[in-house]
């Protein structure tokens, strides 16, 4: 084991935020021995707070499923892979003859862009930086679009992905990772977390067969794959349980902490 992939929300973050104390220092264990330790997450770089508080600069992150690497140390984006301003309104005009109810937001390198309709009630407390505004296809290419969110009030996730996909792949990859909602998150076609992760651990000189990875949802099902050793969490989504052959124990019994500590020793 030469380095440690883990997804944050479900794998080891818990549902109330917090990450335990020994996920904390499984993680800090493993980095002085010599592992390498990338967070590979959805969320974007404006959420990465309470990793770094939890961490402080123990390693990189891929965000934003895998269309942004973030450097904690210098707190600068390393790398970003945008979907050009015409595909993003093509594909959200697509969506909306598919479920006419959808709505929309878009990440871009430097803020979130969201239709009026997006947030659900209660959702201010977490965008009091965001000021709703409308797509604006001029505005969206200044700034790049690295992750397009269409949500659904009325399908399932699985239901929404399976309808949508066909339609959009040409223009975006599709994958949903949220447990509360039906949120799909589009990206650049080449974009997901196992090609990010793999350009990553080549910088470093390392193969696939020396990385470990934890993750719970679809959006982590390539990287699972990829990696060496991919482990999905119990408790996590079926698709990710059914794609790997390795199991952690659920992030709230410390599952990713337990087979890093298993690994090491």
């Amino acid at each position: 084991m030469r380095l440690i992939a883990s997804d944050l929300d479900g794998t080891i973050v818990r549902r109330d935020g917090s990450i335990s104390e020994r996920t904390i220092q499984a993680f800090r264990r493993a980095r002085n021995e010599g592992v390498q330790i990338v967070f590979v997450t959805g969320r974007p770089t404006r959420w990465l707070q309470p990793i770094r508080e939890a961490f402080d600069s123990i390693g990189s992150v891929i965000c934003s499923n895998g269309a942004v690497v973030y450097d904690f140390e210098t707190e600068k984006v390393l790398e970003a892979q945008t979907i050009p301003a015409q595909d993003v309104m093509q594909t959200r005009e697509l969506i909306l003859g598919l479920e006419s109810e959808a709505t929309f937001a878009a990440e871009t390198i430097r803020r979130l862009h969201l239709e009026e309709t997006f947030p659900e009630p209660g959702d201010s407390r977490h965008l009091k930086e965001v000021i709703p505004a409308p797509f604006d296809p001029v505005l969206l290419g200044e700034e790049g679009v690295v992750k397009l969110l269409a949500k659904s009030r009325t399908l399932s996730p699985e239901a929404f992905h399976e309808l949508v996909e066909p339609h959009v792949q040409d223009l975006v990859s599709v994958t949903h990772s949220a447990f509360n909602m039906t949120l799909l998150e589009m990206a650049h076609p080449s974009v997901n977390k196992a090609a990010a992760l793999a350009r990553h651990a080549e910088l470093l000189g390392i193969e696939a067969k020396d990385v470990v990875a934890f993750g719970d949802m679809p959006n982590d099902i390539q990287m699972l794959g990829w990696a060496g050793r991919g482990y999905a969490m119990a408790g996590g989504h079926i698709s990710a349980l059914a794609a790997c052959e390795f199991q952690a124990q659920s992030v709230e019994d410390d599952g990713v902490a337990q087979v890093i500590e298993d690994l090491l020793g």
